[in-house]
């Protein structure tokens, strides 16, 4: 499975970016995706999971309500909405796949993973 994170950029305060995750290869193995972050100088955490066989979502509590993970089983097609960002949000995103049907947010724990969108919310 390949993946291909697209869709960041610079950003105000407040402001909304809608991030994209193109998927490829044996993507009915991927059972859930999940969207993580990395700041600088910081580990690669959680954001938010998508699980296709029910459409069951997971968000970090620092992201629920602003953010919503969609998925687009046809256009193997994952999508992370994030509204009301702030400057704390700035991080590299990366779109990461899974294929086991537990939904964990641990990174070690995805298999597949894109290249990372930066991700820069102004103040």
């Amino acid at each position: 499975v390949q993946l291909q994170a697209c869709g960041g950029g610079l950003v105000q305060a407040g402001g909304s970016l809608r991030l994209s995750c193109a998927a490829s290869g044996r993507t009915a193995s991927t059972y859930v995706m999940g969207w993580f972050r990395q700041a600088p100088g910081k580990e690669r955490e959680f954001v938010a999971a998508n699980r296709w066989t029910d459409g069951s979502t997971y968000y970090a509590d620092s992201v629920k309500g602003r953010f919503t993970i969609s998925r687009e089983n046809a256009k193997n097609m994952v999508y992370l909405q994030m509204n009301s960002l702030k400057p704390e949000d700035t991080a590299v995103y990366y779109c990461a796949g899974d294929g086991s049907l537990t939904v964990r947010t641990t990174p070690t724990a995805y298999r597949y993973w894109g290249q990372g969108t930066l991700v820069t919310v102004s103040s």
